[in-house]
């Protein structure tokens, strides 16, 4: 028999380059964390492994 399939993280495409993620909300959810993906173009959620991906043509934020 094969190993067991594990099923890929969920993706996001986003248009900017902060986001915040909660799991989903409710009691599958955690705690709300808001990420800043740099100039990477994605990033990853530490608790769920959601990652936000950076829409083609979206432009990252300006840094003030």
């Amino acid at each position: 028999m094969g190993a067991p399939s594990i099923e890929a993280p969920e993706v996001e495409l986003v248009e900017t380059t902060r986001v915040s993620c909660d799991g989903g909300g409710g009691a599958l959810g955690h705690p709300r964390v808001f990420l800043d993906m740099g100039t990477k173009g994605w990033v990853e959620c530490p608790y769920c492994d959601k990652r936000f991906e950076l829409k083609p043509g979206a432009k990252p934020a300006a840094h003030h």
